[in-house]
């Protein structure tokens, strides 16, 4: 059996780096042809030389172009003793694209945010199948990636634990027997908290997630419920389910990672340790015609010697009304999920920066809805020209005005003391 070609385009944030360990273990089933990063190049070289990879890409380089890259390449080479490998830098904006268009069986996109859209894309339209840890980019293309994989015969693979449990328990039945999709939820940091207390929070409390390691956007994405949110438009997409017959529960001790309930009244859930490697092991076992071979994930199992305990309790939207709110954008379609997304992005990098309160977040994402007009046709350039108006109109409207505000309220303050 010949090895199958993959790329991994955000290889050096937790995902990524975390597919390249399930890779290490399972040797003997991929050629690694192409890896792709945002800024951190000596990560991305020390990469490329373990796993001898022909094609890289840096999208944000820390300074310099292709052959400023090329010399530190040689560089690290050198250190270690080994063979510099890279026959092929791309730098640049669309270096993450250009990297996952090169022909491959399998493309593992863990790029953060709306960014890859454009490497989900071209490896769909070069036939690739893509294992779709970057939700954003289906979440935001919708109907256009959709069409994508459908047009030229390529499958979309759920990384994210929660569509992988779903994909899991779906093979127990057919999808007319399907009466129900439950996603479950940690509750994150704040669970059990009011929306008073939501407002004093700080971005370290928000940045502790209480079973999960990941990015700082993923886990404030937890902690405020958007991430649900985006998990809810994803199973949508991906296994065609009515958002009315998609329920989100929050589950603390993430063990039970998603269950989907069928016509029969029969719950089937898939249950493992809070541990990425799992759901990326089980999509790169995952062949285009749906049929899986388990890979070692390097995954420890659960220990059923051992007593636990399990509880499930239904989501606060008061507390948290982020969740709704991408639900109510995912009913609406065209850019509604982009501008979501968009806006969301912009307001975390704010409060996480401390210019505006934990609340200000869905509060910001909900003026942005109310405030968008979607243009008549959905297509790659209106979702991204909608992704940037939704950007420059929460910096310009949110963020800088709520800066403008607090400063206005300490000179107040400062002036009657």
């Amino acid at each position: 059996m010949s090895k199958r070609r993959i790329i991994v385009v955000g290889s050096t944030g937790s995902v990524g780096t975390q597919a390249l360990d399930v890779l290490a273990e399972n040797a003997a089933d991929f050629e690694l042809i192409g890896l792709a990063a945002g800024t951190q190049l000596d990560a991305l070289v020390s990469q490329a030389l373990e796993f001898s990879v022909p094609v890289i890409g840096l999208t944000r380089p820390p300074g310099g172009g292709e052959s400023e890259i090329r010399q530190r390449v040689q560089q690290l080479a050198a250190e270690r003793g080994v063979t510099d490998p890279v026959r092929e830098i791309h730098v640049g904006p669309n270096a993450a694209e250009v990297v996952a268009g090169a022909a491959a069986d399998i493309v593992l996109n863990a790029v953060t945010g709306a960014a890859g859209l454009g490497a989900t894309l071209a490896a769909l339209e070069r036939g690739s199948d893509v294992a779709l840890a970057n939700k954003e980019s289906l979440i935001i293309g919708g109907s256009i990636v959709l069409d994508a994989a459908a047009r030229n015969g390529a499958a979309l693979i759920p990384v994210d634990s929660e569509h992988s449990a779903i994909a899991q328990a779906m093979r127990s039945g057919t999808h007319g027997e399907v009466s129900k999709l439950v996603i479950t939820a940690s509750g994150g940091p704040f669970r059990g908290m009011t929306r008073d207390a939501l407002r004093r929070v700080t971005p370290a409390q928000a940045l502790k997630h209480p079973t999960w390691s990941m990015g700082s956007m993923i886990t404030i994405n937890s902690a405020t419920l958007v991430n649900k949110g985006l998990e809810v438009i994803e199973a949508h997409l991906l296994f065609d389910i009515d958002f009315d017959h998609i329920e989100v529960v929050v589950h603390p001790q993430s063990q039970i990672h998603s269950m989907v309930e069928f016509s029969d009244a029969s719950t089937i859930a898939q249950i493992s340790p809070p541990d990425m490697k799992l759901p990326i092991a089980y999509a790169l076992g995952t062949q285009s015609d749906g049929q899986t071979r388990r890979l070692t994930s390097g995954a420890v199992a659960n220990n059923w010697g051992q007593p636990m305990h399990w509880s499930f309790e239904p989501v606060n939207h008061a507390a948290f009304p982020a969740l709704g709110l991408a639900v109510e954008a995912g009913r609406r379609r065209k850019s509604y999920p982009a501008v979501f997304n968009a806006a969301n992005e912009v307001l975390v990098e704010a409060f996480v920066g401390g210019e505006i309160p934990f609340t200000g977040i869905d509060k910001g994402i909900e003026r942005v809805l109310r405030a968008h007009e979607p243009a008549a046709e959905h297509t790659v350039e209106t979702v991204l020209a909608a992704d940037a108006w939704a950007r420059g109109f929460a910096r310009r409207e949110l963020v800088t005005q709520s800066a403008h505000l607090a400063e206005s309220a300490q000179g107040k303050t400062s002036g009657g003391s």
